[in-house]
């Protein structure tokens, strides 16, 4: 299946709809230094991106006409309008590409759309611009409609090692659809994570370290003592930690992206990510991101920057996928990126409604 996208950045949803099975007709991004990541590992050679049609170039300037036919539009129009941590701004923001968004997709007229945004698109401020964009995209052009759907995730739930909750605006053109579809179904699930770890030990075995019996968060006690009680393994995956995504990798070696950040602290309210725990959602700021997202904890309690090795492994990415730029560069690009597990779970939904021969998608939220 043919797909076009449109801001592109470093290549996580780019990568993830791939895997799934879409080829790109073109990918368009504007900023040059992650145009400039996604060329240096084309030249690579690095699966999938080999052959990226990717360009620089302002959204506002395409033609979208000549991609007429494709199967699918895809991309994270910039979320810092709607981000929790940005000045809230909205359709105000001069940064707000959503109406960009909604003329591909009335040029190209594709079977599908798919969007990611950040959850702050979904906050009680922006309900009416949120309606605005929903309208849009399901009616771009007068003899063109498509049914579309506003899905919550955390991408924890499809295998990330990261707790990262987004919004996908999802659309399949009207014509294509004759009857109802599953929902996307999450595969992993923080029940199972827990279950591993403090009913059955599993966790701490695969990893040869020893069985800790309990949990230290309040929730995760209350649910460790109803799982035990009803006796019922959780079904599905579990959640992927932060341990388990950088199993193998080691310490910092000074070498290519693996390399030590200093000037990690933690204090009240910037304490960063658990090893046993999918990670906090990486940020696209530089050292004093709020939470101390960029950061994990390590054993015994101090805490360090992740590397960009680790970063790009938290998003789903291929240790031969290089960041030729500075830490502070890779890491802005790493934190605006689509976790490339989340993009291909997406991805592979969509793609069994396109192939199954259309099918209507439910209306409920």
């Amino acid at each position: 299946m043919r797909s076009v996208e449109l801001f592109t950045g470093c290549g996580g949803l780019g990568l993830g709809l791939a895997r799934a099975g879409f080829h790109h007709d073109l990918m368009v991004e504007w900023n040059g230094d992650a145009v400039a990541t996604v060329l240096h590992n084309k030249a690579l050679g690095v699966e999938h991106v080999a052959d990226w049609p990717i360009v620089r170039s302002d959204v506002r300037e395409i033609d979208w006409k000549q991609f007429a036919g494709v199967d699918l539009v895809a991309g994270g129009p910039p979320c810092q309008p709607f981000s929790i941590g940005g000045k809230h701004r909205g359709d105000d923001d001069h940064r707000d590409m959503w109406p960009q968004a909604i003329r591909s997709v009335r040029e190209i007229r594709p079977r599908a759309f798919l969007f990611e945004n950040v959850r702050g698109l979904t906050r009680r401020k922006f309900a009416g611009y949120l309606q605005s964009i929903i309208d849009g995209l399901a009616k771009p052009a007068a003899d063109l409609s498509y049914e579309v759907r506003v899905i919550s995730v955390n991408a924890a739930d499809f295998g990330a090692a990261q707790k990262r909750h987004r919004v996908i605006i999802a659309g399949v053109r009207s014509d294509v659809l004759v009857r109802p579809v599953a929902m996307l179904q999450p595969t992993h699930s923080r029940d199972r994570l827990l279950w591993e770890q403090f009913v059955t030990g599993t966790y701490w075995r695969e990893h040869g370290l020893p069985r800790q019996k309990e949990p230290t968060d309040y929730l995760d006690i209350s649910t460790v003592k109803k799982l035990r009680a009803l006796g019922v393994e959780p079904t599905g995956k579990r959640w992927v930690t932060v341990r388990d995504k950088l199993r193998g990798l080691g310490d910092p070696t000074g070498v290519g992206n693996h390399v030590f950040q200093a000037g990690a602290k933690s204090y009240k309210g910037h304490t960063g990510s658990p090893l046993d725990q999918p990670a906090k959602a990486l940020k696209a700021g530089d050292h004093g991101v709020p939470g101390g997202e960029n950061m994990m904890v390590l054993p015994g309690g101090a805490v360090r920057y992740f590397t960009t090795r680790e970063a790009a492994r938290l998003q789903g990415l291929p240790d031969n996928y290089d960041f030729p730029r500075s830490w502070t560069e890779s890491m802005r690009q790493l934190g605006n990126a689509v976790p490339s597990e989340l993009a291909e779970a997406v991805g592979k939904w969509m793609a069994s409604i396109l192939t199954d021969g259309g099918k209507r998608l439910p209306m409920a939220a």
